[in-house]
């Protein structure tokens, strides 16, 4: 099956069998139809390859995440922006293909998104700073949207949430319900999500002037364990409250907290970030701030399909979304 049998079958010339399947609005839309219902009866697939030579767009994007699989898999964020990404590919008639890779191997992984010839363009996830990545792909060129707010003021198009007021906002409640010591673990420092993050609880700390106190302030690496491992160096510090820049490091919060013997929200209140599906059924549930994960993954792809059809801008695309306080008991004062 080609295009010259589709074209015989639906009694139209081969050029306009080429305009429908290229979505062209050059066509009558009597034309259009009696091709595509041959398409449909036939099956017909149309061969990217020839379709890209022809075109110049193959509608396949990259989604790169500078992981490895074991890292990408666990962390339950990715999953969710991966399903947002994919969504909104299927949605605008685009296919995604994931590339991962260990930050060893960033530069390979980059030549070989950079000359496959396969992609028309990439959303890049959970660049850390001074990643390769960015840099090669604004070298050539190479239409990108990054997800997370660049280290830089490059020419770079991006989508992020509001991590600093979204801290902010839940930093306020632990300090409106009367907590005095108010500690935090932070994400990584050379990730934009940590420094914003660790610096919306410095500013909701200066609104209600208490001083920053260094020994309250723990670096974790957004894991489970690390959580863990950075609340049992906080918990000597006889913190009163404890906000966790994720909701998965507020689940290793927990448990350290409770094998010291102390109760959530009465001995320590905890706030986390994410508002990931387990925080609603953690013991207490937990306060934390909703990302709009499928809002970010397609927000995302829909930059990017602007960028790649759109003509050339002067300032480029910077969206930030906005982020939700969702208060349970896991901070107390709902009485």
């Amino acid at each position: 099956m080609n295009l010259e049998t589709i074209a015989r079958l639906s009694g139209v010339s081969r050029s306009t069998v080429s305009r429908v399947i290229n979505n062209s609005p050059n066509v009558s839309p009597e034309a259009r139809e009696r091709v595509l219902q041959v398409i449909r009866a036939t099956n017909f697939q149309p061969n990217l390859a020839a379709r890209s030579l022809a075109t110049g767009s193959t509608h396949i994007l990259g989604l790169v995440i500078p992981m490895s699989v074991g890292q990408v898999f666990v962390d339950p964020y990715f999953p969710l922006l991966i399903q947002g990404v994919s969504t909104a590919c299927y949605a605008r008639d685009y296919a995604v293909m994931l590339w991962l890779a260990e930050p060893e191997y960033e530069r390979r992984t980059a030549r070989q998104i950079l000359h496959s010839g396969l992609i028309d363009g990439v959303v890049i996830a959970s660049i850390q700073k001074d990643d390769p990545l960015v840099d090669a792909m604004l070298e050539r060129n190479f239409p990108f949207v990054l997800v997370g707010r660049p280290f830089e003021e490059k020419f770079i198009h991006y989508v992020d949430v509001d991590n600093a007021d979204g801290a902010f906002q839940a930093v306020r409640r632990l300090l409106e319900v009367g907590r005095k010591r108010v500690a935090t673990v932070t994400g990584p420092a050379n990730t934009n999500a940590g420094i914003d993050r660790l610096e919306g609880y410095r500013r909701a700390l200066s609104q209600f002037g208490v001083a920053y106190d260094p020994t309250l302030v723990q670096e974790a690496a957004f894991t489970q364990e690390s959580g863990y491992q950075a609340t049992l160096r906080l918990l000597p510090h006889r913190p009163d409250a404890l906000f966790c820049a994720s909701d998965t490091m507020a689940q290793g919060a927990y448990r350290a907290i409770q094998e010291a013997g102390l109760r959530i929200p009465e001995d320590i209140a905890v706030a986390g970030f994410d508002d990931m599906p387990f925080a609603a059924h953690m013991q207490p549930p937990l306060t934390t701030v909703r990302q709009p994960f499928q809002q970010l993954g397609s927000s995302a792809v829909n930059t990017l399909i602007q960028v790649l059809t759109s003509p050339p801008r002067l300032q480029p695309y910077q969206v930030i979304l906005p982020t939700e306080l969702v208060i349970r008991c896991s901070c107390g004062g709902l009485e």
